[in-house]
């Protein structure tokens, strides 16, 4: 990538030039699920508004599936969810139980054919899935089905899991959901919908969250202490990625699926059982640095907190000299707060996210995450010119948008700018449901920081520690996390290119 030079005689930047791909790493999806109480309500709606909620997860594609006299529909297609569902499309879907999924791909490809929910149809019923993760063996469960007869019609791992539960449903609905999490590997959260229940699953460590709520007959909490218009009477209950999902639709969050869990919900009633002895709990360091909404609590743990307790940690562990402090948005600004109290140093806005082009990583295609995104980030040149400005993000990856945002920082008018990241340096991929480039494009890997430093244009450079991070955690022996990207230790076995 070429820059333009000459900056430190001319406040100008060539767009043509600057024109960096989309620098973070994405979420493979968010899953949604509704059983409602009254037989005679259609929980679609609700789950389209569970999606709005959790569109920041994924953005290439969006489905519901909902089931009503023992049949499963499907509406799905690509594109955000109010692009993909039109009121006329949601009305179609009838029946007080629905599971639904937003999508970012990290494995299969960006095709209608992988949009989820996947529906099997079968001698014995019906079963729709909505999965967020990776599995790590599914080439070779993929291999083993085949083998046995069953057909494949997409690329997503996520097909494997339907077609096992599938294959084992003769068994039972319980005994077909033990048998199939017992054997597939990996990361995952599932929303599934039968003829009868609606269950959600959660792998062993947790890598991935999931989060069960209730649709009380009558909800409080909304302005003027009103009932949610969402939540009529009778009541219900939501699985959900994120709790942020549950608020949107008037709902209770009653507490985390745990690691290793099955939840059945069908009847009214809720019923729930460990498919795996205990397991190191191992959740996603990043859902709390960049995937989740702050205004989101995965297990026990308030995002934005979290948020603000490492820039607190990053300002006493590499505090700079400075006049403002600033955050990349959206993630970076709770870290900003907590770096500014921890230092003294004033808080500002500085640059600010035009909400229209959050869809620069809409497809994982290279070319198509480079169009627009010099127009995402635009700086208030009144608030950084002629000072000695911090710059807060919760990652690094390419680097490609950290020297972006230094060289229009410096073309503003700041006199330094100084990067804090609030993640420890991305030098691994993932393996668990993250959309992370290959090692040869992680700027971190293999570069000392001074190198970085030179290389983004920074004036200096300061990365939260491991430690850090996991203080800001609130880690302990029962709470652990995966920090894969970070230190190459993985919760469990993994196989893959060394890329």
């Amino acid at each position: 990538m070429k820059f333009s030079t000459g900056l430190e005689k001319s406040n100008t930047v060539d767009l043509d030039e600057m024109n960096p791909p989309d620098d973070k790493l994405h979420e493979a999806c968010g899953v949604f699920g509704v059983c409602l109480n009254d037989g005679g309500r259609d929980a679609a709606p609700l789950v389209y508004y569970g999606l709005l909620a959790l569109q920041h997860r994924g953005q290439e594609s969006a489905g519901i599936a909902a089931v009503k006299d023992r049949n499963i529909e499907v509406r799905k297609g690509m594109g955000l969810a109010a692009e993909v569902f039109s009121p006329e499309a949601i009305a179609q879907l009838k029946g007080p139980a629905a599971v639904g999924h937003v999508r970012y791909s990290t494995a299969g490809s960006s095709s209608i054919e992988n949009a989820q929910p996947f529906v099997s149809r079968f001698k014995l019923g019906s079963i729709a899935v909505a999965h967020n993760g990776t599995l790590t063996n599914a080439d070779v469960v993929r291999e083993l089905l085949e083998d046995a007869g069953i057909g494949f019609t997409a690329s997503s791992d996520s097909e494997v899991i339907v077609n096992l539960i599938a294959k084992n449903y003769r068994k039972g609905l319980e005994k077909a959901l033990t048998d199939t999490i017992k054997f597939i590997k990996g990361s995952y959260a599932l929303a599934m919908l039968t003829d009868e229940a609606l269950v959600g699953a959660r792998d062993p460590n947790g890598i991935r969250p999931l989060c069960l709520g209730k649709l009380p007959p009558k909800a409080g909490g909304f302005p003027q202490g009103k009932s949610s218009p969402l939540a009529e009477p009778g009541g219900g209950w939501v699985l959900a990625s994120e709790s942020c999902a549950i608020d949107a639709v008037g709902g209770e969050f009653v507490r985390d699926i745990e690691p290793g869990e099955v939840i059945i919900i069908g009847g009214g009633e809720v019923f729930s059982f460990s498919f795996s002895e205990k397991t190191r709990r191992a959740v996603c360091s990043f859902e709390y640095v960049y995937f989740a909404r702050p205004d989101s609590v995965i297990d026990s743990m308030d995002v934005y907190g979290s948020r603000v307790r490492a820039g607190e940690i990053l300002g006493r562990e590499s505090a700079a000299a400075a006049d403002l402090v600033i955050g990349v948005p959206d993630s970076g600004i709770p870290a900003a707060i907590g770096y500014g109290k921890a230092t003294g140093t004033a808080f500002g806005m500085g640059i600010v996210k035009s909400k229209y082009v959050a869809r620069t990583f809409i497809s994982p295609d290279q070319i198509k995450r480079e169009r627009a995104v010099s127009v995402k980030h635009n700086v208030i040149k009144s608030e950084v010119r002629g000072k000695r400005v911090v710059l807060i993000d919760d990652s690094i990856v390419r680097g490609t948008t950290s020297k972006w945002l230094v060289t229009i920082l410096k073309a503003a008018g700041a006199r330094e700018v100084h990067i804090r990241v609030c993640s420890p340096p991305v030098r691994c991929p993932c393996y668990f449901g993250i959309d992370t480039p290959h090692r040869k494009d992680l700027i971190s890997n293999g570069a000392s920081i001074p190198e970085l430093c030179k290389s983004l244009g920074a004036d200096s450079l300061a990365f939260i520690s491991v430690e850090g991070l996991l203080e800001s955690l609130g880690a302990t022996a029962e709470k652990s996390y995966c920090l894969g990207c970070f230190t190459g230790e993985y919760p469990i076995p993994v196989s893959g290119p060394a890329e």
